[in-house]
């Protein structure tokens, strides 16, 4: 799935989830919602956390860039609002340090909750001191210019998704995931589904159980034709 790379706009009033929905979602964490999603949703693994232990989520404001610009992250600090979470690309691949220190500065002043990139990010060891979650493709301190007209808070192909904003991010140590909004009330249902049931599964573990029953996966072995045998048996063919 694509999203078309239109530039020269700065869209300002988009719709964003229900705080709580989005809220409940984060807590959950990407891996239960990717799953309750039917396995869709995530940005994939070329995009990871400069930061250990931290999981956040929020509307999405969406950037585009162009490469070796971050013009139009300039832009969308003004149309950003508390919870948001800014999430960035550029029209094709670029790894440049687009993002830093005083952006987040500005951004966290604002009550924005963390940077999804698909570029790269410097002053690291700055935005992990002042709390400011990322996510980024690259750690790279090569600087950008102001120069091209991108887009703010268009439609954007993050990764392997399609993110459009006010769809609801979530990020932690297992990558990053997008819910779109108008999805985000299912998702949440099926997602406190899942929990309950792993929570099932963790009992029966805890007291013994073995998953290949639980999850009657022994008729499925049987299906592959997997065998069981003794190591003599697997030894004299």
């Amino acid at each position: 799935m694509t999203a078309p790379n239109r530039t020269g706009f700065v869209v300002t009033d988009i719709e964003r989830a229900d705080a709580a929905t989005i809220d409940a979602l984060g807590a959950h964490g990407v891996a239960t919602v990717h799953e309750a999603m039917g396995r869709t949703g995530l940005v994939g693994a070329s995009v990871t956390p400069i930061q250990d232990g931290t999981r956040v989520s929020g509307s999405a404001v969406t950037v585009l860039n162009w490469p070796g610009n971050n013009l139009m992250l300039h832009a969308a600090v003004e149309q950003c609002s508390e919870g948001d979470i800014v999430v960035a690309t550029t029209v094709s691949p670029a790894l440049d340090g687009s993002f830093g220190e005083l952006f987040a500065t500005a951004l966290k002043r604002r009550g924005v909750r963390g940077l999804v990139t698909t570029g790269g990010v410097r002053d690291v060891s700055d935005l992990r001191e002042m709390g400011f979650p990322v996510w980024s493709a690259a750690v790279n301190a090569q600087g950008t210019v102001k120069a091209v007209a991108g887009s703010v808070n268009v439609p954007i192909t993050v990764g392997e998704t399609v993110v459009r904003a006010g769809d609801v991010i979530i990020a932690d140590d297992d990558g990053v995931v997008c819910v779109p909004r108008e999805e985000c009330a299912a998702v949440l249902t099926a997602s406190d589904a899942r929990v309950a049931t792993e929570a099932a599964s963790r009992a029966d573990y805890q007291a013994g159980g073995l998953s290949l029953d639980r999850n009657n996966l022994r008729p499925v072995l049987a299906d592959l034709g997997v065998r069981y045998v003794t190591e003599r048996e697997f030894t004299e063919g």
